[in-house]
């Protein structure tokens, strides 16, 4: 199956590499995602959990830039987790890693402000451009793997009530603002979004960044979802 994460150069977080906590009750699969991010020189393992129970500490010990989320745990599952730990003031960001792109609980994890999903089975080139990728406050998530999981949801959680947030959330938005919502609610990239609506990079960037602060939102995914609940996408 193709790997979802975007390439991406090298990059560190703002103190030095990028430090990554791995969550997953298979020793191997914690065995596995360390060897091979730890051969990077600009990330760095500083620890594991084998359930999202352990999550909380191990985030107040080690104190990691990027979480690695295992979805299906058996005490604590990786979407608890994730909606627990990004409730909190300056959580690390999470990609959760998953078995089938278009699980249900992948989408309860991006709305509850995962930054992207990677398949199990993603080459480990990919695995480590993902993780410079969030730790630079991007989405993991393609365009193409943006448009399958909007096109996947059939109707948003609530019903009538979830849209009639939805859109009165998006009518907070400028004019331009709703106009870059939509191109996200469409999955498309910055640059996609540049060319469409005539505006530098840049200046895509700042709009999203705006978008965020507006709604409240962690990534463009939610954006992204936002869009959709509100029947626009």
């Amino acid at each position: 199956m193709a790997a979802v994460a975007a390439m991406s150069q090298p990059g560190e977080a703002a103190n030095g590499p990028v430090r990554v906590l791995i969550v997953d009750d298979d020793a191997l699969v914690r065995a596995g995602l360390t060897m091979i991010l730890s051969g990077i020189a600009d990330i760095t393992v500083v620890g594991e959990a084998a359930d999202g129970a352990e999550v909380p500490a191990a985030v107040a010990t080690h104190r990691p830039d990027v979480v690695l989320m295992d979805i299906r745990m058996p005490r604590v599952d990786g979407l608890a987790a994730t909606e627990s730990l990004r409730r909190g003031a300056g959580a690390p960001e999470v990609i959760v890693l998953t078995t089938f792109d278009a699980d249900e609980f992948v989408l309860r994890a991006l709305r509850a402000g995962a930054s992207g999903f990677l398949l199990k089975d993603t080459p480990p080139v990919e695995i480590v451009q993902a993780v410079r990728r969030v730790a630079l406050g991007e989405a993991t998530l393609s365009p193409t793997v943006t448009r399958q999981l909007i096109a996947h949801v059939a109707a948003p959680p609530g019903g009538r009530a979830a849209r009639s947030d939805a859109v009165r959330l998006l009518g907070q938005l400028t004019e331009r603002e709703r106009e870059v919502a939509l191109a996200l609610g469409q999955g498309c990239s910055n640059a996609e979004i540049s060319v469409e609506l005539f505006m530098s990079v840049a200046t895509v960037k700042a709009h999203v960044s705006r978008l965020l602060t507006k709604l409240e939102l962690n990534n463009r995914v939610q954006v992204a979802l936002l869009v959709h609940d509100a029947g626009l996408a």
